[in-house]
C-alpha cells in the first residue's frame, strides 16, 4: 500500500495541482497503479481504482457471491462485449445496448428459445464518436455521442438500419472528465440530452456543461432545461406522477464521505448547485464563496446516495402487461433501480451494486440493497452500469468491467419473505441483527451525536413556540439501518445536513430507531 504525505495547501493551491495531474494524464496512470490498493496523494486526496476491466467470476462463483432479496435470481444473459454501457429493448425484445469504448452500438438478440439467455449479439452500428445513450420514437433511432446525437431509420421487426446515420444535434462539448452523453424522449415528445461536467469542480466556459438540455425530435429549439448537475449520466420519468429523475455524482477530493451523490428531481428551469454547493446546500469549500444566495435558490437531492458510490443507470419498475413468470413482486412495482459504478476516490471501496428506491406516499425515498457482491473486501468483479425492464418483467443490468449483460428474475416458489404489496424490510425489528455489545456501542455513540448537534430541539417538543415540532414516534417501522442512514445524508429541507461520517450516521440511526420504534 503506497502513500504520500499529507498536505494541506490553499484552494489556488489545490486547484493548480490537480489541473497538472489532469493536463498530464498522471491521474489516470496512478488508477492503473493502484488497482490492487489506494493511495493517498498531498491534500488528503485518495486513488483506490479496481481498474477498467477484469475477468468474469465463472457461473459458480458468481451464484455464491451475489446476494439478492429472496425469490430472485441472477444470471448471465450475454456476454463478450467490451465495456457495455446503457441498454434500451426495442418493441420486438431484442435489446441495443452501447459500447463507446469501441465506438459501437450492438444488437443482442432476444431469447427465442426460452433458455433465459440472448440468442446471439451483432455490431448494429460502427465507427460513432463515444456512443452512449440510446432512445427509439416512430422508426428513428436516437444515439448520444460525446458531442452531437445522430438518428438512424431502424426497423425493429428486422433488428437493421437503414440510411447513414445523420448527426443532426451538433455543438455538445465533447470528452472533458465526464465524457458520456445520455438522450431519452419524455412524456412531451421531446428529446432530453444531459452533458455532464468538464472537470472535478470548475466554473463552465459554455452552459451546455453539467446541465440537462431539451430539443424538438428534428433537432430544433434548442434550450437549458435544468444546470448545475454535475454529471447526471441518466434520468427516467416516473410512471404515474411523470416526474423527471436523474442520478447524479458528487464531485471528487473532499475526502471518503462527502459530498454524498444525487439523485434529483428535475424541473424545468431548476439550478441544482454545482459546482458552488454539495448535498443539501452544503457550499464548496472552493467555489462556494460569493455564491451564497445561487446555493440558497438551488434545488436540494430529492435523495442522497453514499459519497462516491456513482450512481449511474436508473430505470422504474413497471410489470410487464398480461404478467410474466419473470416478473417482479408487487412490492418493487414503481420502484426506481439505481446501479452504482463503484467509488474510486475513498480509501475503502463503496458502491458496486444495485439498489432498488422506494417512493413512499409520505414522499419520502427508501434506498434498499438489491444486488450486492460485486465488491467483496475490496475486490472488485464487477460495476454495474445500465438497467433496462425486459418485455418479460425481469431487470438487465449491464457490466462494463467484464462485458458482461445480466438477467435478474424473480420466482415465487423461491420467496420467503416477499410481502405482495408491501414496503421490503429486513427484519420487523430493525435492529434484531445487532448483538448486545454492538448494539451498546453504536447506541451510546449515536446518543453522544444527538447530543451534541442539538436534535431535540426539533424533535422533542418543548415550551419554546418558534420551533416546528418533528415527533419521530414510529421509525422503526418505515426505516432499516441502512435506509435511515441514506436519509441522514441528504435530508429534505428545512433539516440541515450535518458534516458526519456514514458511521456517525450508522450510530445516530441506532440510537434513533431504539428510541423511536
Amino acid at each position: 500500500m503506497a502513500r504520500v504525505g499529507s498536505i494541506r495547501g490553499s484552494r489556488t493551491v489545490r486547484q493548480l495541482a490537480l489541473s497538472i495531474l489532469l493536463g498530464t494524464g498522471a491521474l489516470a496512470w496512478l488508477m492503473v497503479l493502484v488497482s490492487c490498493g489506494y493511495v493517498a496523494l498531498p491534500f488528503g486526496w485518495t486513488i483506490n481504482f479496481p481498474g477498467f476491466t477484469g475477468d468474469a467470476p465463472p457461473a459458480n462463483a458468481l451464484q455464491e457471491q451475489i446476494t439478492l432479496p429472496p425469490g430472485f435470481s441472477l444470471d448471465v444473459y450475454a456476454a463478450g462485449m467490451k465495456s457495455p454501457r446503457l441498454l434500451l429493448f426495442t418493441e420486438t425484445g431484442d435489446l441495443l445496448v452501447s459500447t463507446p469504448r469501441q465506438d459501437k452500438v450492438w444488437l443482442v438478440a432476444r431469447d427465442g428459445d426460452g433458455d433465459g439467455r440472448a440468442d446471439g449479439t451483432r455490431v448494429l452500428l460502427d465507427k460513432l464518436y463515444l456512443p452512449h445513450g440510446l432512445a427509439y420514437r416512430d422508426g428513428w433511432l436516437y444515439v448520444a455521442e460525446t458531442d452531437a446525437v445522430l438518428r438512424v431509420r431502424f426497423d425493429p421487426a428486422t433488428g437493421s438500419v437503414s440510411g447513414s446515420p445523420e448527426r443532426f444535434i451538433t455543438g455538445l462539448p465533447a470528452r472533458g472528465n465526464h465524457w458520456s452523453r445520455t438522450v431519452r424522449i419524455g412524456p412531451d415528445g421531446k428529446l432530453y440530452v444531459t452533458v455532464g461536467s468538464s472537470c472535478n469542480v470548475c466554473i463552465e466556459e459554455t452552459s451546455k456543461r453539467a446541465a440537462m438540455l431539451r430539443y424538438n425530435l428534428d433537432g430544433s429549439g434548442e434550450e437549458i432545461y435544468a444546470n448545475g448537475l454535475r454529471n447526471a449520466v441518466d434520468f427516467a420519468w416516473q410512471p404515474g406522477t411523470g416526474a423527471l429523475y436523474a442520478t447524479d455524482n458528487g464531485r471528487d477530493l473532499l475526502g471518503d464521505d462527502f459530498p454524498p451523490c444525487e439523485l434529483n428531481r428535475v424541473v424545468a428551469g431548476g439550478f441544482y448547485g454545482w459546482p458552488f454547493a454539495n448535498g443539501n446546500r452544503v457550499p464548496d469549500p472552493d467555489l462556494g464563496a460569493g455564491h451564497e444566495a445561487q446555493i440558497a435558490a438551488s434545488i436540494p437531492p430529492a435523495h442522497g446516495f453514499g459519497a462516491h458510490t456513482a450512481p449511474l443507470g436508473i430505470a422504474f419498475y413497471e410489470p410487464p402487461a398480461g404478467g410474466s413468470p419473470a416478473a417482479f413482486p408487487a412490492a418493487y412495482h414503481g420502484a426506481a433501480f439505481v446501479a452504482e459504478h463503484g467509488s474510486w476516490n475513498r480509501s475503502r471501496k463503496s458502491g458496486y451494486q444495485v439498489v432498488a428506491l422506494h417512493f413512499r406516499p409520505d414522499g419520502s425515498i427508501v434506498e434498499e440493497p438489491f444486488i450486492t457482491g460485486f465488491m467483496r473486501d475490496e475486490k472488485v468483479s464487477g460495476r454495474p452500469v445500465g438497467v433496462a425492464v425486459g418485455p418479460d418483467g425481469a431487470l438487465y443490468v449491464s457490466d462494463d468491467y467484464t462485458g458482461t449483460i445480466y438477467r435478474i428474475a424473480y420466482s415465487a416458489a423461491g420467496a420467503r419473505n416477499a410481502a405482495q404489496g408491501q414496503w421490503p424490510t429486513a427484519s420487523p425489528d430493525p435492529l434484531v441483527h445487532l448483538d448486545t455489545t454492538t448494539f451498546s456501542a453504536l447506541r451510546a455513540r449515536g446518543e453522544g451525536l444527538w447530543n451534541a448537534n442539538g436534535c431535540a430541539a426539533c424533535h422533542v417538543a418543548g415550551p419554546t413556540p418558534a420551533v416546528v415540532y418533528r415527533p419521530l414516534a414510529g421509525l422503526g417501522e418505515r426505516h432499516t439501518i441502512d435506509s435511515l442512514v441514506a436519509f441522514l445524508r441528504s435530508p429534505p429541507p428545512a433539516m440541515p445536513t450535518y458534516p458526519l461520517s456514514d458511521q456517525q450516521r450508522r450510530d445516530l440511526a441506532v440510537y434513533l430507531l431504539a428510541t423511536y420504534p
